[in-house]
């Protein structure tokens, strides 16, 4: 495959007209979908101005992302989104690692790179190492119980890896690997982690399909 360097716009809003080169394989180029949102957002009513602003406050201190800039075509869609991501994100039980973990493997198996290259920093931040993350990382099915677990992963970060792999494949889980996620897991928990892997399968179909972030068949370690 023949990849060469060429001069696009720099994906993070609010940072004026940067433009970067990044090597990227050229039957690859293209442009999102649908034309992002101007930021600051246009209102039309002082609903779509409250909306906003509740956005931008769970985005604080951090600019709107592309992905906001996406859903305020549609201000009530985007409200919703940000209320029930911002409950799956910050209020919820489960630590940082099996929290990203489960976000980084949802984003691999649906090769939402966009949203890879947002989580998999945050579960290194959480505490897995960078070959742990090498683990997540492989697109290969991986089952719990059947297929070997990488010494680098806790027992627990391996079966979120799994039932997360399992969730977002097949939808169905099997019976075998519920049964060693209880064995692990509360109640809580266990609503918590599909909650988050269910969340985010919404988020990277969303993703995929608009093409937010321009990152669709770049794969995980392309330049961002």
């Amino acid at each position: 495959m023949k990849v060469t360097s060429i001069l696009r716009p720099c994906l993070r809003p609010r940072l004026g007209n940067c433009r970067c080169y990044i090597p990227y394989p050229q039957y690859q180029t293209r442009k999102m979908r649908l034309p992002y949102i101007a930021d600051p957002p246009p209102t039309a009513t002082p609903e779509e101005a409250e909306i906003v602003q509740r956005i931008q406050t769970r985005r604080h201190p951090r600019p709107l992302q592309p992905l906001d800039l996406t859903l305020l075509h549609s201000p009530p869609v985007a409200d919703g989104w940000n209320s029930f991501l911002g409950a799956v994100r910050t209020k919820t039980t489960i630590p940082q690692d099996l929290r990203e973990i489960a976000i980084s493997r949802v984003a691999v198996v649906n090769r939402a790179w966009y949203e890879w290259a947002h989580h998999a920093p945050l579960a290194e931040q959480g505490g897995v190492s960078k070959e742990g993350m090498n683990a997540i990382k492989t697109e290969q099915p991986l089952v719990l119980g059947e297929t070997q677990k990488h010494a680098e992963l806790t027992d627990k970060q391996w079966a979120v890896t799994c039932y997360t792999d399992e969730m977002t494949r097949n939808v169905q889980v099997r019976d075998e690997t519920f049964a060693k996620m209880r064995e692990i897991f509360s109640d809580k928990e266990m609503v918590e982690i599909t909650a988050t892997v269910a969340c985010y399968n919404c988020v990277s179909r969303f993703l995929v399909a608009l093409d937010v972030g321009e990152r669709n068949g770049t794969g995980p370690d392309a330049a961002h």
